[in-house]
């Protein structure tokens, strides 16, 4: 998929207030590490997140989305918004899509197109794809994209579980590992075509590819009332650096790019040894990644966005970089895109 005219507007963020450390949430466990013998610390230790945030209780997934889009839309004129996605894991309900929620919050025109677009932790690239053929083929100008994750219910669950369970030990622990490494973000992309926003970042495409054949590694399930997740975190990082291997090689072919012509890399945000894997694999360099993991853990299809507008803030971007956005989400599915900054 390439792209001509699809340009990155603007974005927006929403970040927790409160957040829970890595060592808070294994004191919580103080009862299940003593019995297991498991030594304290080891959850940074082995994944480099240092702490996770929270909403309050009882957020919901479409209040803390339009937050975030409130920030693009001070500045662009709502009824100029063609077509709303909400792209997050989490949501309101399952009925309706809680992008009709989201429409209604920020009072969106009755022309605006919604849908919920959900694919994991690839739920906002998988809906700038979407998004950007429709305006490159004209269908449309303008998409904005959302999504709010909510880590609370899934953490509280797997404390609930875990420190409950009399049978839980150092083997069976291991599946819900990954539970407590995720965090909550909201976040808010305004694709339009280039003649709205000439001078702003081009996104100049990408590919995707999926292996199925790995969905039973990782699977979750429940409500906003409860939430529990399983994950074999061994099988899933060598199937999915496998995956993205395969798709960068395509992604690169279809941007025309050499690994020394990529300037700035903003992977999906797991961890640190996914982290490591997955850039060595690519043959990529470590020095030209951005990460947010060790203060926002994986915020599941907030976190390749939120670090991307994080690394703008803190002007890691130049003029003309040519950026990869490696994404990765359980299914399995890698989608990559190629932009190039302003």
């Amino acid at each position: 998929m390439k792209f001509e005219n699809l340009r990155l507007h603007s974005f927006g963020y929403e970040e927790p207030a409160e957040f829970m450390t890595s060592d808070e949430m294994e004191e919580k466990m103080r009862s299940l590490y003593e019995r297991a013998k498991l030594p304290f610390g080891r959850l940074e230790l082995q994944t480099g997140i240092k702490r996770r945030g929270l909403w309050p209780k009882g957020t919901r997934p479409s209040t803390i989305a339009s937050k975030a889009a409130e920030k693009i839309l001070k500045n662009f004129p709502r009824e100029k918004i063609d077509l709303l996605l909400h792209a997050s894991v989490c949501r309101d309900f399952l009925e309706p899509a809680t992008a009709a929620q989201v429409h209604f919050n920020l009072k969106l025109s009755p022309h605006c197109m919604i849908s919920d677009l959900s694919n994991a932790c690839l739920g906002v690239l998988s809906s700038i794809l979407m998004a950007g053929q429709m305006i490159e083929r004209g269908v449309i100008k303008t998409a904005l994209i959302v999504s709010g994750e909510n880590a609370g219910p899934l953490i509280e669950e797997t404390l609930n579980h875990l420190n409950t369970d009399p049978n839980m030990d150092r083997k069976r622990i291991k599946p819900y590992m990954a539970s407590l490494t995720i965090g909550s973000a909201a976040v808010a992309f305004l694709l339009t075509h280039a003649s709205l926003a000439p001078d702003s970042p081009k996104i100049l495409g990408g590919s995707t590819l999926t292996d199925s054949g790995a969905v039973e590694l990782c699977q979750g399930d429940g409500s906003t009332q409860g939430l529990m997740m399983e994950t074999d975190s061994e099988a899933l990082l060598k199937a999915g650096v496998k995956l993205s291997q395969d798709n960068w090689e395509k992604a690169r072919g279809i941007l025309g790019w050499e690994n020394s012509q990529v300037d700035k890399i903003i992977p999906h945000q797991v961890g640190t040894a996914h982290r490591l894997a997955m850039l060595t694999q690519l043959g990529l360099p470590t020095d030209r990644d951005f990460q947010t993991f060790e203060q926002f853990g994986n915020t599941g299809s907030a976190a390749l966005p939120l670090t991307l507008m994080k690394a703008s803030e803190a002007g890691f971007f130049k003029p003309q970089d040519k950026i990869a956005l490696l994404g990765i989400g359980s299914g399995l599915t890698s989608t990559m895109l190629g932009m190039e900054w302003a």
